[in-house]
């Protein structure tokens, strides 16, 4: 069933809610993403727990009149999802500079049992500034769009053992966007405080990681009470699209650990 939520800035935040069962699991896809990218997940999962796929503002078939761009907006794109579910039992599933998100909004979700990031926050020692961001990837995306997707990009988001019709498929629809629009979508990422707010979650975080970027839990659980992670291989950073039957499994054992 496709319903849609007020967000703070009276975006309307579009959503998919398939499935019966509890808790409630919540994906959300990253930077340039969709609900789509968890379809492998919703079929899977939908006969043990209700689905629900959002798209953040600005993306898929949420309102795209967003000109507030922040950490906060989009966290609030996720309490507004939550809060308009009224379920009893939430999972938030953050994937990419959704991670960061669904750490922010999960302190103000009593409802939230635990979290779940993909691919993301590999070291909370180690965060990417503003300025970085500007220099490696920004003055790129102005220069031209089109060649960083497919000549840059691909260094960082995709391996050799990224199948190429996923590749082929991210690349069509990252260019579908206007390079501002790129740039305002992901630059909220680079001004979050993610380590404050890891330190304001409660609750069970785990997290499934492809292992072409290392993951050290030491680091994170200077910032996160109880943090755990799993990593996938042979993948690059859309693991759930390049081998969704692992990246099932794993979840599927993630989530019976936290929930047990």
């Amino acid at each position: 069933m496709k319903k849609h939520a007020l967000s703070s800035d009276k975006s309307a935040i579009h959503y998919t809610q398939t499935g019966t069962g509890n808790p409630t699991l919540v994906f959300v896809h990253g930077w340039l993403g969709n609900q789509n990218w968890w379809a492998d997940q919703c079929a899977f999962f939908e006969e043990k727990y209700q689905i629900v796929r959002m798209d953040l503002g600005g993306h898929g078939k949420s309102d795209k009149t967003r000109t507030n761009w922040t950490s906060t907006r989009y966290a609030d794109d996720i309490k507004a999802v939550v809060n308009h579910l009224n379920a009893p039992e939430v999972v938030l599933i953050g994937h990419s500079m959704a991670g960061a998100y669904v750490l922010e909004a999960a302190p103000d979700l009593p409802v939230v049992k635990a979290i779940v990031l993909v691919d993301t926050l590999h070291d909370l020692d180690q965060i990417f500034t503003y300025e970085q961001a500007e220099t490696f990837l920004f003055e790129n995306y102005r220069k031209d769009f089109a060649a960083a997707i497919e000549t840059l990009m691909p260094q960082f988001l995709f391996t050799e053992h990224t199948p190429p019709a996923v590749k082929s498929r991210l690349q069509k629809e990252f260019l579908q966007n206007s390079a501002a629009h790129a740039i305002n979508a992901l630059g909220p990422l680079y001004k979050t405080d993610v380590q404050s707010a890891a330190k304001a979650v409660k609750v069970p975080v785990r997290a499934i990681n492809s292992d072409a970027v290392p993951t050290s839990a030491e680091n994170n659980r200077k910032y996160l009470a109880d943090y755990d992670f799993v990593t996938i291989e042979g993948t690059g950073h859309y693991p759930m699209l390049e081998n969704p039957e692992v990246f099932n499994e794993l979840l599927d054992g993630v989530l019976l650990e936290v929930l047990k």
